[in-house]
């Protein structure tokens, strides 16, 4: 009996390796894909901790885990795609006043399609990935679906998945809680503080996310005024690919009270200053959609909607503007919405699909 084929996207971190064990338990031909977005690691270099890097991509330890579970593996350069569609993404982000999410472009355009377009290329059955994730079959339909582990659900990042996709991806880490997966990695005898997971941006290596913008787009920097809610100056700013809404820290204002980006004003070279009360707002307009359900293009629907990967998804009315574009009601008043960032839209558990949150 032939076993179904999978193309198993391998970082190298704790999600990936368990993924793969898991495969491999149950019976499927597993080979092992690591894309390589950002440098190629070091073999000169000679440390006792030579996989444990700041990115997401390890390519030592996940050869180390194929080669435990007897599975192929190979690298593939994805460095060029990675540069495009991420980070060249990220920066016209930042410099023209929005705040994207790598992460989000990085699987619609870079890891997932990349080994989509692998898959079709070689036949393969099916492709997984360690994300936590869920798909289930409703009457021929796939859906995808939030994981059990509520706290380390990643659909927000997912969203932006072709549904033609669907029926072929296979989650193997979305029923199981992430201390589940700790205890695999340990049986496997995988090395923990070697598998510590990212929280950063994965080709943001020296300071923050301003100091990679600084170095790779100078003219990033170009100051201009701060002002208040009425139009009047405040002070002067560093560049506005350096601001974000909701932003506290950093703005160099002394005037009595505390003041928060409200929005950054591109045309003019602004960044607008208020108060706490004002980053409040109870709607925007959400375009550039990835919709698995073709009913919200159609009339006004009540949905849950996750405005970041960290909250949890709130009530709120989603209306059709165009075919692209969709007005979204919240319940209740929601702080410092950021132009550039996701809006995820979900039934119960199920995505329904989402977009960029547009300039106000």
């Amino acid at each position: 009996m032939t076993r179904p084929t999978v193309l198993l996207g391998m970082s190298g971190g704790v999600d990936s390796s368990v993924a793969a064990a898991l495969l491999v338990r149950q019976g499927y031909d597993v080979h092992g894909v690591t894309l390589q977005v950002w440098e190629h690691e070091d073999e000169t270099v000679s440390t006792s901790k030579k996989w444990q890097e700041r990115g997401c991509c390890k390519v030592g330890i996940a050869k180390h885990v194929a080669k435990l579970l007897g599975i192929s593996h190979e690298v593939i350069d994805t460095r060029d795609t990675f540069q495009k569609g991420v980070i060249d993404d990220f920066l016209h982000g930042y410099t023209t006043g929005t705040t994207p999410n790598p992460c989000v472009r990085c699987n619609e355009r870079v890891k997932i399609r990349g080994l989509m377009d692998l898959a079709v290329s070689r036949n393969f059955n099916y492709v997984a990935t360690g994300h936590y994730a869920r798909l289930q079959n409703n009457h021929g339909t796939s859906l995808l679906t939030r994981a059990t582990d509520n706290r380390k659900d990643q659909t927000y990042f997912l969203y932006r998945l072709n549904p033609h996709w669907l029926p072929k991806l296979l989650f193997p880490l979305g029923n199981l809680a992430k201390s589940d997966v700790w205890k695999e990695a340990e049986a496997l005898g995988l090395p923990a503080d070697e598998l510590k997971e990212s929280q950063e941006i994965c080709f943001v290596t020296q300071g923050d996310y301003r100091t990679f913008i600084e170095k790779e787009v100078p003219e990033a920097k170009k100051p201009g005024l701060f002002i208040d809610e009425a139009g009047h100056p405040l002070g002067r700013h560093d560049g506005i690919a350096f601001y974000t809404p909701g932003q506290r820290r950093g703005l160099g204002i002394a005037t009595g009270q505390r003041l928060y980006v409200q929005q950054v004003r591109p045309a003019t070279n602004t960044v607008m200053l208020g108060p706490e009360e004002s980053l409040r707002r109870q709607d925007c307009t959400v375009s550039d959609l990835n919709i698995f359900m073709p009913h919200l293009l159609k009339s006004p629907t009540e949905v849950h909607v996750k405005v970041r990967y960290a909250t949890p998804p709130t009530p709120a009315i989603l209306s059709p503007l165009t075919s692209s574009s969709i007005h979204v009601q919240f319940r209740e008043v929601q702080r410092a919405l950021s132009p550039g960032q996701s809006a995820v839209f979900y039934d119960g558990d199920h995505v329904l699909g989402g977009g960029i949150i547009q300039p106000f």
